[in-house]
């Protein structure tokens, strides 16, 4: 049975779901620390007799699986182990069921109830036990972390193109499918294929550095050596002929030609040492060859079908094949013994990458998913979908991440636990490669139109395009010109992005700062009116006491002032009666001195002695009154001044009563706002922390996104410079070659 038919195609005809599982599929899987185990016997089984056994057990095993037991759903199929103990990832069965890949389980339905999912997932993560008188054997998981290693970094300057061609050997109206792409590791340097040509590009602007002659026709594979120094060139004629070439980057000069095939190479790669050269195309066969003689070392004839991608592990000691029937091979270089067989991929293999540690190989299928494989036991390590409709290349970058593309028309980056850091904008069609620059800052995707693209890595956005139907160097000069000005537009639109994204960077600090002060504040407000209430409620009963000695010295002051009234009263009696009692003396001296005159007058001298004695005691009487009254007189001023003090104490008194009643109902209310307050911001001082780590949050956000818009404007500062740079040197270069054929021209005639 073909190895393509696996698990993924068989269940695609499986899985007739009718009839409910008797658990109650609203219950939520307990604790896994206290929860009973869940066993295929007890709990599995029954999904498995409800929803797949009519076409999945032994006596009709479609495609070599049966789920009518524990053993043989353990055993797998013809796709190798579905359920891997402990691991609910690399498990490819709970994949299709939970929908997470396609063919997604039960075909043309909704996945199963959750319930289920769950049970099935705390199976494997539980050991896929048996019953319940199993014990788990969980493997340990293969660690992902990215070894340490000084790779094939060379010792000096990476190798970049010191000689230069940019005027094409074959000028096109258009570009032709970009079919094979490759960049440096350790230099910003970027090759294309192209008809009967290879395009270096630098992948920092953008710019054509040179073209490479390839008259063998189209190039379908492209790889730079492990140091950067070396790159090989695989591709000819379909059904005519094929050859690998290998180039010195820095001269463009050949190094060697390796094979001589009847067909065109779809598939190759050049050792780390640059000892060999690995090859293999519609044929179905790898072939090695000798560098240093070009002879065929050893070849292998195990693909059943179009070998499609080729790679020696960076330390040169295992070399990677596949093929379009899902094949996937592992050899020892030194011999070609074949050391792995992995299975699991359910359509053609398009691509394989090694990691720069050589521990992880990855590889990408039309079925759409990318698989990591652990080299000491063979084993799938990771899976996740990857490109809708298929993945056509992958590539890990040196620091570990991964760029796919594929028929989704989408450029991928991810990290090796399966996260997509940046998905990159779409192109106009399928993108036929990826690769990631060598400070993996940069994706460059060619696609079926022949579009080149730059992204940022980051954010997935255009930063770039290359040219990938070289013009002829008058109409370069043209396009380099306009290219300069379109790159000055998206660099000023960049920065004017940056400048914003600054000026939110700002707003955010203010509004950290704000709400950073606002919560300072109302801690410090809580802590004044907690400390401010005891000692309130200590100066009450002061200002009570004082209202009371304040209502008491008026009291006194009041009552004085009745008796100082009372006192002025009598006194003003006083001094009416005496006043009249004068009066009536007077009157008496008056009639009496009329008298005296008349006794005069009638000459009556006898009695007039007596009347004049009777004047003399009732002068002497007025005299006395009116000593009485001038005595009278002063009491009563003594006793209005006294009033007069004393209604103004009483004034005095009532005001300090007033005030000291003032001071105690302001106390109350500072006691009673004072609580009020307290009570209102104590609920506060959460939310008001919690707002400070949101707005830290914002504000870290907002840097970093200023941060990126500041780097993405840096860079498209530098494209635009760069840019403008190759306007001139296209100018330059015009010139030259317009002088070089002049002079060959002269010579000529």
């Amino acid at each position: 049975m073909p190895i393509r038919i696996v698990l993924g195609a068989v269940l695609s005809v499986a899985f007739g779901w009718s009839a409910s599982v008797a658990f109650a599929a609203d219950e939520k899987p307990a604790d896994p620390k206290v929860a009973p185990k869940v066993t295929y016997d007890e709990h599995i089984q029954p999904i498995f007799r409800a929803a797949c056994f009519t076409c999945h057990n032994q006596n009709e095993a479609k495609s070599d699986l049966a789920l009518d037991s524990y053993a043989r759903t353990m055993a797998g199929g013809a796709g190798g182990e579905c359920v891997i103990a402990g691991d609910v990832e690399s498990s490819r069965l709970y994949a299709l069921v939970a929908h997470l890949e396609t063919p997604k389980m039960p075909p043309n339905q909704d996945k199963i109830a959750e319930a289920q999912l769950n049970l099935i997932k705390q199976w494997i993560v539980g050991g896929a036990l048996e019953n319940s008188g199993s014990k788990a054997k969980i493997k340990p998981k293969v660690s992902l972390e990215l070894a340490t290693t000084a790779g094939n970094k060379p010792s000096g300057p990476p190798a970049m193109p010191e000689k230069f061609r940019r005027q094409p050997f074959v000028a096109t109206s258009r570009a032709g499918a970009s079919t094979a792409m490759a960049a440096s590791p350790w230099a910003p340097l970027v090759a294309v294929a192209g008809q009967k040509q290879i395009m270096l590009h630098n992948t920092d602007t953008g710019e054509l550095l040179t073209i490479l002659a390839y008259p063998e026709g189209v190039p379908h594979i492209l790889k730079f050596s492990r140091d950067g120094s070396v790159l090989l060139a695989g591709g000819g004629r379909g059904g005519s002929s094929g050859k690998v070439v290998l180039y010195n980057v820095k001269s463009g000069e050949r190094i060697t030609e390796v094979g001589d095939e009847l067909d065109v190479v779809l598939a190759a790669d050049v050792s780390s040492d640059l000892s060999r050269v690995a090859l293999g195309g519609p044929k179905k066969m790898v072939r090695v060859f000798s560098v240093a003689d070009g002879s065929l070392e050893y070849e292998m004839k195990k693909h059943t079908d179009w070998v499609t991608a080729i790679e020696f592990s960076p330390d040169g000691i295992l070399l990677a094949t596949a093929d379009r029937s899902a094949g996937l091979m592992i050899w020892e270089s030194e011999g070609g013994r074949e050391y792995q067989n992995l299975t699991g991929h359910t359509a053609a293999i398009t691509d394989v990458s090694w990691r720069s540690d050589s521990n992880l190989l990855a590889s990408v299928s039309e079925d759409g998913s990318l698989r990591l494989w652990e080299m000491e036991n063979g084993k799938q390590v990771k899976t996740w979908a990857a490109n809708a409709g298929g993945s056509q290349s992958v590539e890990f970058s040196p620091n570990g991440t991964l760029v796919t593309a594929g028929r989704d028309k989408l450029c991928k980056v991810w990290n090796i636990d399966g996260k997509a850091l940046a998905t990159c904008e779409a192109m106009p069609d399928m993108v036929l490669d990826a690769v990631l620059a060598y400070d993996s800052k940069r994706v460059i995707a060619g696609d079926w139109t022949g579009e080149g693209r730059i992204f940022d890595a980051a954010t997935g956005k255009t930063v770039g395009k290359l040219l990938l139907n070289p013009l002829p160097l008058d109409q370069m000069v043209i396009y380099a010109t306009q290219q300069a000005a379109e790159a000055e537009k998206v660099a000023q639109a960049a920065a004017a992005d940056a400048e914003a994204a600054k000026k939110g960077a700002e707003a955010a600090g203010a509004a950290a700062q704000a709400a950073v002060k606002k919560a300072a504040d109302a801690a410090a407000e809580v802590k004044r009116l907690e400390a401010l209430r005891p000692q309130l409620d200590k100066d009450l009963p002061v200002k009570q006491a004082a209202l009371k000695a304040a209502q008491q010295k008026a009291g006194e002051v009041r009552r004085a002032l009745t008796d100082a009234k009372g006192t002025e009263s009598r006194a003003a009696l006083t001094v009416k009666q005496r006043t009249d009692a004068l009066a009536t003396s007077a009157a008496g001296v008056k009639k009496l001195e009329e008298e005296i005159a008349k006794l005069t007058a009638d000459k009556k001298d006898a009695a007039l002695p007596a009347v004049q004695k009777r004047l003399e005691n009732t002068k002497a009487e007025a005299a006395q009154r009116t000593a009485q009254i001038a005595d009278a007189a002063k009491a009563l001023a003594d006793a209005q001044a006294k009033v007069k003090q004393l209604t103004t104490d009483s004034a005095a008194a009532d005001q300090l009563v007033a005030k000291a009643n003032a001071d105690l109902e302001g106390h109350r209310k500072a006691i009673v706002d004072a609580g009020n307050a307290l009570r209102g911001l104590q609920p506060q001082l959460k939310p008001l922390q919690e707002a400070i780590a949101k707005v830290n949050a914002a504000k870290a956000a907002a840097d970093k996104v200023a941060a990126d818009k500041a780097a993405v404007a840096k860079t498209a500062g530098d494209a635009a410079a760069g840019t403008r740079q190759a306007a001139q040197r296209a100018a330059a270069d015009k010139a030259e070659f317009d002088k070089s054929n002049n002079a060959q021209a002269s010579a000529a005639r």
